[in-house]
């Protein structure tokens, strides 16, 4: 069935009645009536929970949550420039099935290639505990994050198709050139705006940013998966659904075909206090390595994989910086990026990381 791409308010019962008739969701009956509320603190896109009064089976949703593009200006470029919205959209349609990660289902996953206006209709996890960045999480969470991680990771490790897509690798990898570009502009601001509150070292970090980024485009001698690339609290949930599985993940805006531990170093440095992850952060890892291994990875030893976490933390260094200067500005986002770089700087110097591409 196709259907138009509306904005949010847009909507209306016929178009749901439509999307959830498509997806096998409301197989007889009508949607008569919806109210919508804005949700979540997405930074490049805005979302919607729709409650909803229709006629079709009990077992039918009566809650899901809409997802468009973001109404700022500068969230909706940098949303356009970096392919996130194509990135997320085609996620549903052609990966989410692939992978042991939970994620919603997708009701509707639309998108005009022409203009990146999108929609996705997706199921309602409430009720759940919505992870939060400020706050950090246990370390009881942070395992099942881990063990999340690995249930992405596995299931196409390795897979030489990935590479070949143009939505998740291509046309990505085609990027580089424009980060490498805009980063040292970025890296002026970002040291204007925290000037003062982001340590001396840490700025020094930030500076030797893109020469390593450089190197490490220059060829990575590690396995290839799919890696979320944003895998942090803020774009979790836990206990989805009154607890019928231990975690969501949602966003994928930013997925693409890389390292696996990126998206563990990046967690870890950004979900738990640095004295927290310096106590817990081999056993964290280890776990996931065994999850890869129960779940099928072969050839991909302890060693190979202390060592990619140790070179992959500066990912979380560039998601800070580059973040901060490309979605609308405000007082948590700024909170935001400050913990996310700070954290991931202490992680780098704890594991000499910048050493392995400079």
């Amino acid at each position: 069935m196709n259907l138009d791409i509306r904005r949010a308010d847009q909507i209306d019962p016929a178009w749901l009645t439509a999307a959830l008739r498509g997806s096998g969701a409301l197989p007889t009956g009508q949607v008569s009536d919806f109210s919508m509320a804005p949700v979540g603190n997405g930074l490049v896109a805005d979302s919607f929970r729709f409650r909803l009064v229709h006629d079709g089976p009990a077992t039918a949703p009566t809650s899901l949550i809409g997802k468009f593009p973001s109404h700022d200006p500068v969230s909706r470029k940098s949303g356009t420039d970096h392919l996130l919205y194509v990135r997320e959209v085609s996620f549903y349609r052609e990966l989410a099935a692939t992978l042991a990660i939970h994620t919603p289902r997708a009701h509707a996953a639309i998108i005009d290639p022409a203009t990146d206006d999108f929609v996705l209709l997706l199921a309602d996890l409430a009720p759940a505990r919505q992870g939060d960045q400020l706050s950090g999480c246990s370390l009881a969470d942070a395992r099942v994050a881990m063990a999340e991680a690995a249930a992405l990771h596995a299931p196409r490790w390795g897979d030489p198709l990935l590479p070949t897509l143009d939505w998740l690798a291509v046309r990505p990898a085609a990027l580089g050139a424009m980060v490498d570009a805009m980063l040292p502009s970025i890296i002026g601001l970002f040291r204007e705006r925290f000037a003062g509150l982001l340590a001396p070292e840490h700025l020094a970090m930030v500076e030797k940013l893109p020469a390593a980024l450089i190197a490490m485009r220059g060829g990575v001698d590690a396995p290839i998966t799919v890696q979320h690339a944003d895998f942090r609290l803020d774009n979790m949930m836990f206990d989805v659904n009154g607890g019928a599985r231990p975690l969501a993940t949602l966003d994928w805006q930013t997925v693409t075909a890389g390292p696996g531990l990126t998206d563990v170093a990046y967690f870890l440095s950004a979900g738990i206090t640095p004295a927290e992850r310096r106590q817990h952060e081999a056993e964290l890892v280890r776990f996931y390595h065994a999850e890869l291994l129960r779940r099928g990875v072969r050839n991909y030893g302890w060693d190979a994989c202390w060592r990619d976490y140790r070179r992959f933390t500066l990912h979380g260094i560039l998601m800070g910086v580059f973040s901060a200067l490309s979605v609308e500005r405000t007082p948590r986002a700024d909170a935001l990026f400050l913990r996310m770089t700070e954290g991931a700087c202490e992680q780098a110097a704890d594991h000499g990381s910048f050493d392995f591409w400079v």
